[in-house]
């Protein structure tokens, strides 16, 4: 590891920069959900580029987080944080300056790169400030302040809306910005480890044209279900170009973005194949529901934002013990009923309706699934590092946060049929969607149940999260 500038660098400063710049990510995601139904109102946007919205912004931050990592390693850390981050304030501005629906997806897709640039290389610098415990408490801190920066969003979203209008939501993300830069550049010294860097830019290119356009495919077909010629090519290209990406990482073996060899380790792939599903169907849900209690339910979007309140509380303060819980039983109880519980809450859900009062029909539903939420997401990551060797961790975290989102972007090129409907017209849909979700999410807790059986654990570090002992290398 090279490092450069003073080796006394306070690393609650890297802390601090690590929150403000992934909170940028954290705080985008949650607060577009709540204005989309003004941003369609205000732009005449149609129901696809509604999708765009979301999907032109998760797309590159899928494909790219890998190469924003291995841009850090090899480059410097904290010389990518702040272009990424500088990248997505500049973005954010114009996004919240834009006079058209084109000018906004421009920003938005700018965003989405930018998030891919700061999100990893951010961890990594955290990661690396630390060790031992204290590595623990910093992460701890950090999840803890993306869940608080997530339970806020909404709320200032949903009142910037009412009060000033949909583009002012996108000025939240500048002064995030300009503290991060200011205190990576001022405070954080630079670490490369370039002996790590696989700067596989012929993959990145391949997996980017191949997710956007079957994107865009799916996106089409979604509409009325039916295959166009212009879908059915889209889909099929991005079909070819995907394939091409895996045989382009096979042949470069362990010089890969994405070396295939780790598919070879069962619960690497299980655990994978649980994220892409639980957060499909999750990400799914945060889009929908907000959006039909607007549309359908006439809820102001400060109620809105509101209405997804408990699901960040539970997050912020119960995924810490969540946490200790999975190391004491093992991961596999916690990662089996989590996703179960959440397609339990999907299917409540199908209750809500448009003159029903949030607290006996919204409610209880995005209560279970915040409680399933809960229960999976802290012991997730640590049991993905855990399934692989020691040298592999980074590469196998930033594959994990990109299937999250991968499921996202494709669950929501989906929801063509639901958001082309307005009033009650919406409901039928949505609730068959949200039937759909359930079982995907219901699936995601078999995927773990089956995946994490005999001895999986590899690195037992990972787990470790003390004073508690080491848990049991079985499932």
């Amino acid at each position: 590891m090279n490092r450069t500038g003073s080796s006394r660098h306070d690393p609650r400063w890297t802390l601090v920069m690590s929150v403000a710049a992934s909170s940028l990510s954290f705080i985008d995601g949650s607060i577009l959900n709540v204005a989309l139904p003004a941003i369609r109102q205000g732009t005449g946007a149609a129901a696809a580029e509604v999708q765009w919205l979301v999907n032109i912004y998760t797309l590159p931050l899928a494909a790219l987080i890998l190469l924003g990592g291995a841009l850090g390693d090899h480059q410097g850390r904290r010389r990518w944080l702040v272009i990424g981050t500088g990248l997505f304030g500049i973005a954010s501005l114009v996004c919240a300056l834009s006079n058209s629906l084109e000018m906004l997806l421009a920003g938005r897709a700018l965003q989405g790169i930018g998030a891919a640039l700061l999100l990893p290389n951010s961890l990594a610098l955290l990661n690396g400030a630390y060790d031992g415990e204290a590595r623990g408490q910093a992460i701890g801190t950090w999840a803890a302040a993306g869940a608080i920066a997530a339970a806020i969003a909404p709320l200032t979203g949903g009142w910037l809306v009412e009060h000033a209008g949909w583009p002012s939501i996108f000025y939240i993300n500048l002064p995030f910005a300009a503290a991060a830069i200011a205190v990576a550049l001022t405070k954080v010294e630079e670490v490369k480890e370039p002996e790590r860097a696989r700067l596989d830019l012929v993959g990145a290119v391949l997996a980017t044209l191949g997710l956007g356009a079957a994107t865009y495919g799916l996106t089409l077909w979604s509409q009325t279900f039916k295959l166009t010629p212009l879908s059915t090519a889209t889909i099929g290209s991005g079909a070819v170009l995907l394939v091409a990406f895996v045989l382009w990482e096979k042949r470069l073996g362990n010089h890969a973005m994405v070396p295939l060899t780790l598919f070879s380790n069962r619960c690497f792939s299980a655990l994978n194949l649980m994220t892409f599903l639980l957060y499909g169907a999750f990400g799914g849900a945060l889009l929908l529901i907000p959006y039909v209690l607007i549309e359908a339910g006439h809820y102001s979007p400060i109620e809105a934002g509101l209405s997804l309140l408990p699901l960040s509380i539970l997050l912020g303060l119960a995924s810490p013990l969540m946490g200790k819980l999975a190391v004491r039983v093992g991961p596999k109880i916690p990662l089996t009923l989590g996703p179960i519980i959440v397609g339990a809450g999907l299917l409540l859900a199908t209750r809500i309706a448009d003159s029903q009062a949030y607290w006996t029909h919204a409610f209880p539903a995005i209560l279970v699934m915040s409680l399933g939420m809960t229960l999976a997401v802290a012991p997730l990551t640590s049991t993905v590092l855990a399934a692989v060797e020691k040298h592999q961790t980074g590469m196998a975290s930033g594959f994990n946060s990109a299937v999250a989102r991968l499921g996202g972007l494709i669950v929501v090129a989906l929801m063509g049929a639901v958001l082309m409907g307005q009033g009650k017209a919406l409901l039928q849909p949505f609730a068959t969607a949200l039937v759909i979700m359930g079982i995907v999410a219901i699936l995601a807790g078999l995927a773990a149940f089956f995946g994490l059986s005999g001895k999986w654990t590899r690195n037992p570090d990972a787990l470790k999260q003390p004073p508690l002992p080491e848990p049991s290398r079985h499932c």
